[in-house]
């Protein structure tokens, strides 16, 4: 090693240090906030079982969450993408009473029956801790950015138990096409610290079997890159049938806290006189049966209708756990076409739905490893990357940049949200 490069590494270190030491501390708040959090989910959702009337507050629950944000919430509404935007391009600080709103709102939204999911809610918890941070020891934008990754790999990870996907994961739903990998070790360690944080706090993640991993040949590979292929087409018609029905529902209502009573009074409307309640809430129940035994086909169907609603309307809550059981309900229905087990297919499109959501296909990779070991990698992979290259250059957080296109050269930096402009333009 060269003279320089030797005062390069040992120039390096004292910042390495303290980041690291940083994520340690963004680790311990966001494992403890997500700890916080999923044990008022269980209370929540035992309360919603037994007292099944709650369902019928739904649309109260959700006038009142809207006008609690409308008042205090309107520079945290965006949530993720607020998030995604800060760490693009730094403006202010995430204002600390998101925590608070998310959580509240979150089990709220539980509590009354909306069906959303749970990793929204601990991403912008340990973003918006982390920004607390930032602010307090006045950190550039350089190591602030990197912070803010680190609260959003330590509530990934805390939130479902898999800290190399948390990891990986905010690396990768920054942009499409393109890692930073200047922040791999610091969240990579705040994502294992958080995880075992929530684990010291009492947390217990669900387990999930894949009863049977057949070897590989070659009917396996083509019917896993099938079934890739149609749970990415299946995850794009979830971001844009939620982006849509909420750009429709804004126009209708322009008064915030109407969109989620609106969005309640027509979930109540579903699921009271149908028992439809199985499709509520996170599902877990529903997604451990997909890996146990055969499933309606039309499970899928239902859980996405349902949290398309729920989202577009303005409940609060994630996306990432109802993609879980559409996925899992999905491959279980295809077992039968493409001749593979259902464990194994409900497994890959637990993961790789979410992947062609949210554009992570290495993320979803690491979490199928994690979940389900390491012997369903391959599979993982390729059922992940075919999702993610089917579902197109959509998806369900608006603020990721577009680095490289999947099919196609775009703008550097071109957000999702602006795609469509973008496209008439170039017509």
């Amino acid at each position: 090693m060269s003279a320089i490069s030797r005062c390069e590494t040992l120039a390096m270190l004292p910042r390495m240090a303290k980041l690291l030491l940083l994520s340690c501390v963004v680790a311990l708040l966001a494992g403890t906030a997500s700890a916080f959090f999923l044990h008022s989910l269980v209370w929540a959702t035992a309360m919603r079982d037994s007292h099944r009337y709650l369902l019928c507050l739904l649309p109260l629950a959700g006038f009142v969450v809207g006008w609690v944000y409308l008042r205090y919430g309107s520079r945290v509404e965006a949530g993720n993408n607020l998030l995604i935007d800060e760490i693009h391009d730094p403006t202010r600080i995430v204002p600390l009473r998101m925590v608070p709103l998310v959580l509240w709102g979150t089990v709220m939204s539980h509590l009354f029956g909306a069906s959303v999911g749970r990793e929204g809610t601990a991403v912008q918890m340990g973003g918006a801790l982390a920004d607390q941070i930032t602010h307090v020891l006045r950190l550039g934008n350089a190591d602030r950015r990197i912070l803010l990754m680190c609260g959003i790999a330590a509530g990934f990870a805390s939130v479902f138990g898999t800290p190399l996907a948390g990891a990986v994961f905010a690396l990768e739903v920054l942009a499409i096409g393109r890692m930073r990998y200047d922040a791999l070790f610091p969240c990579l360690l705040a994502a294992i610290v958080a995880d075992q944080v929530g684990l010291a706090w009492g947390v217990q993640h669900t387990h999930y079997a894949i009863q049977f991993i057949p070897a590989i040949s070659g009917w396996t590979l083509l019917a896993t890159l099938a079934a890739g292929a149609l749970f990415g087409l299946v995850g794009k018609l979830f971001a844009d049938s939620t982006h849509a029905l909420a750009a429709v529902i804004k126009q209708l209502l322009k008064y915030p806290p109407l969109r989620p009573l609106l969005g309640g009074v027509l979930l109540l409307a579903i699921v009271w006189p149908t028992g439809a309640d199985r499709f509520v809430g996170l599902g877990i129940p529903v997604i451990v049966e997909a890996f146990q035994q055969p499933l309606p086909p039309y499970d899928f169907a239902a859980k996405l209708g349902l949290t398309v609603l729920s989202l577009a309307s303005g409940f609060k809550g994630g996306e990432v756990t109802p993609l879980f059981f559409i996925g899992a309900t999905l491959g279980n229905a295809l077992s039968p076409l493409l001749q593979l087990p259902f464990s194994l297919l409900a497994g890959l499109g637990f993961v790789a739905v979410f992947a062609g959501a949210a554009n992570t296909p290495l993320a979803s990779t690491f979490m199928a490893m994690e979940l389900f070991g390491s012997e369903v990698g391959i599979y993982a992979a390729l059922a992940c990357v075919a999702s993610y290259y089917f579902s197109g250059h959509s998806g369900i957080y608006r603020s990721q940049r577009i680095a490289h296109g999947k099919h196609r050269p775009f703008p550097r930096g071109l957000k999702l949200s602006e795609l469509a402009a973008w496209r008439q333009r170039d017509q």
